[in-house]
């Protein structure tokens, strides 16, 4: 038994219109369905929600909730910023900057991007403060990838014993780190 794929994700946003809106102007997600209930479906408590589901391509869902009778949503204050986020797979690094140029001629700051070795990404905020990630494979992807699959077991043995980066993958982010 094995689990197909992600069904979907769900994030809380503010305002479930304003969310559909802009994941459908900034990187071109439309809204798929969108439900609402008074109860919360599993346990028929109270709460009143829509729920709005988006179309990342693929079968890949990403799904956000506006809770208007809770508290109003924070971010986990122990985890950094940097590691809550989603990330969508864009085509190819060419596709990388007109995605950056699109962003910030609509207003949405975009810090430069970062390559990670197997991929290149880029960086901003959704109207929610929620980070959003858009990253393309690199065209040596195919050969990175058995290089990382090689040392994961070892990168895992070491970590509990140190709780410092294991030098398996160093080869990664050499370049970017040494400039």
């Amino acid at each position: 038994m094995r689990i197909e794929k992600i069904h979907h994700v769900a994030y809380r946003c503010h305002d479930a219109k304003q969310t559909g809106q802009w994941y459908g102007r900034m990187p071109n997600m439309g809204v798929v369905p969108a439900v609402a209930g008074d109860a919360v479906p599993s346990t028929q408590a109270p709460d009143r929600c829509l729920h709005v589901f988006l179309d990342a391509g693929g079968g890949n869902v990403p799904a956000f909730f506006e809770l208007p009778t809770q508290a109003p949503m924070g971010r986990d204050p122990n985890t950094p910023d940097r590691v809550q986020h989603i990330a969508f797979k864009a085509k190819d690094r060419a596709t990388l900057p007109e995605y950056q140029a699109h962003l910030e001629a609509e207003g949405v700051p975009v810090p430069g991007g970062t390559d990670h070795g197997a991929f290149h990404s880029i960086y901003l905020l959704d109207p929610n403060g929620h980070r959003v990630e858009l990253a393309c494979p690199d065209p040596d992807e195919a050969a990175i990838h058995p290089r990382l699959d090689a040392v994961k077991w070892d990168m895992l043995e070491e970590w509990p014993k140190t709780r410092r980066a294991p030098r398996h993958a160093a080869f990664l982010h050499q370049p970017e780190l040494q400039s």
